[in-house]
């Protein structure tokens, strides 16, 4: 079953995707407004996914968008395995659903923040085939431990972004996961900003140029 989402596109016939994965409690409407802050240059279809609600142990049970559970405060330990694995598959959905509306998956983008940042991660970088690149915002590797069985994808571009400042999910952690992932031979790309966990505006202008510069390339394929 695909995801309930949003669908936008900057401009007629678009040859690119990006599916946008929000945070822990937020919904598709959260990163819906980027697409007219980016202005990207070619036509882009923007899918902006709702996460299933689920109850959230570190909330005390509360029921909530999530793409997984969380346990603690330590949000890398005792991490929920079936949910991520679920969430993973439903990605995989939405991206053959791109694929089949013409998209190769040369053309689509993951980009997440936070929880669905990880999820990005951890989906684009175990695919059949790569993809036109990740966006990881203040976000970690999950189930880190098993990457290296797992990750096959080596070849599609990461680009991570951190605040140096973030309470929610740790700077170190952020640290950790790129490092990682630097050990599995990932193409990754680092940024890191004097912020908290948000999206500040010289993110995003990064944001905008090394989207740009992937679109670019693809567009000559």
């Amino acid at each position: 079953m695909i995801l309930p989402h949003i669908a936008l596109e900057s401009g007629k016939n678009p040859q690119h995707s990006i599916i946008w994965l929000h945070g822990l409690g937020a919904d598709g409407h959260d990163f819906a407004p980027i697409v007219d802050e980016l202005k990207l240059p070619v036509p882009v279809r923007f899918i902006f996914p709702h996460a299933p609600k689920i109850p959230v142990t570190i909330n005390g049970g509360f029921v909530m968008r999530a793409w997984y559970d969380i346990a603690s405060a330590a949000i890398d330990a005792r991490q929920d395995e079936a949910g991520i694995r679920a969430s993973h598959a439903a990605v995989e959905t939405l991206i053959a659903q791109e694929i089949s509306r013409g998209i190769p998956a040369q053309h689509i983008f993951l980009a997440g923040f936070s929880q669905g940042g990880a999820i990005a991660l951890h989906t684009a970088l175990r695919l059949d085939a790569p993809l036109a690149g990740v966006l990881a915002l203040s976000t970690y590797l999950p189930l880190a431990g098993l990457a290296a069985a797992e990750v096959s994808c080596h070849t599609t571009p990461v680009f991570m972004a951190h605040g140096r400042n973030d309470p929610v999910v740790p700077y170190a952690l952020g640290i950790a996961s790129r490092d990682k992932l630097l050990a599995l031979q990932c193409a990754v790309e680092w940024h890191e900003y004097a912020m908290q966990h948000s999206v500040c505006a010289d993110e995003l202008g990064d944001i905008q140029a090394w989207l740009t510069g992937r679109l670019g390339i693809g567009s000559r394929k």
